[in-house]
């Protein structure tokens, strides 16, 4: 049954050195307050699992929280490199960081052969890709009924699983509504999960069709963080600061740099920060 708690105890009791942990959103809802709480926490040797790395790893990579990433694509969208994941990867800064790279398709089924506990995940892919010359984790498998050769990849099953979401019920129930990405499968497939959210309601009211309800069952821990999101959008609550992302590029470029902005932004500052971005505010 889920916990509401706070976003510190949340990261504190779920989060430790050496997990594998994942941090899932597709452009929409990105848990960055969650990312940014870790890094404070100064967790370390993690192993991050993302489709989609882009600025919040590019900060827990470059602040040496990870000693291996597991992606399917890596970029600050619209704009260009992570530069903070090139130097670790490029120049061993702040050490080195060991990379697994997948396609989405590879990474989205992973998840849900973790959700369902299964060890690998079976799919069409990877047909006439040299990927798998570079990643060993990748390997092919015959369907003992057709004989089709098929991709085969590990499961994802990480330590712990965070996500960011629009609500919660007091009972523990979340609510996701608007574009979504792998939340569910990352939260189903992980042993602890670390939610926040907009808002604690009393009820989840009325959702539309394509909403996803996890039940309080799922999740380990909720905390209310409004605003903890940004600089990504939550459906409904705020839009997608495109002036962030363009600015990250040349404060991320240099290390000095880097580090005086996350010392500012980051190390200086709490959840609380998040808040003059949610709706309303």
């Amino acid at each position: 049954m889920a916990r509401l708690t706070s976003l510190a105890e949340a990261i504190e009791e779920n989060v430790r050195d050496g997990d594998s942990v994942t941090m899932e959103g597709f452009t929409h809802l990105i848990p960055f307050a969650a990312g940014h709480e870790v890094i404070r926490q100064q967790r370390k040797h993690l192993t991050l699992y993302r489709m989609t790395p882009d600025l919040i790893y590019d900060q827990m990579i470059g602040m040496g929280c990870a000693d291996k990433l597991v992606f399917s694509w890596g970029g600050n969208p619209g704009v260009g490199s992570l530069h903070r994941l090139r130097d670790a990867v490029e120049r061993g800064w702040p050490h080195q960081l060991e990379i697994e790279e997948h396609s989405h398709a590879a990474m989205a089924n992973a998840y849900d052969a973790g959700a369902a506990n299964l060890p690998f995940a079976m799919f069409r892919g990877y047909i006439g890709a040299d990927l798998a010359k570079v990643n060993p984790n990748i390997r092919q498998i015959t369907c003992p009924f057709t004989g089709e050769t098929l991709a085969a990849v590990p499961a994802i099953r990480p330590d712990v699983a965070i996500i960011h979401a629009l609500k919660a019920d007091k009972k523990g129930n979340v609510l996701l509504e608007g574009i979504v990405g792998v939340q569910k499968e990352a939260v189903l497939a992980a042993k602890r999960s670390v939610v926040t959210v907009e808002e604690i309601v009393e009820d989840l009211g009325a959702v539309s069709p394509n909403a996803i309800i996890l039940p309080t069952w799922t999740v380990t821990a909720i905390a209310e963080v409004p605003g903890g999101a940004h600089p990504s959008y939550a459906h409904g609550y705020y839009k997608r600061d495109n002036a962030y992302y363009k600015a990250w590029d040349p404060i991320a470029r240099e290390r000095d740099t880097f580090l005086a902005w996350m010392k500012d932004n980051v190390l200086d500052k709490g959840p609380d920060a998040y808040a003059r971005y949610a709706r309303g505010a």
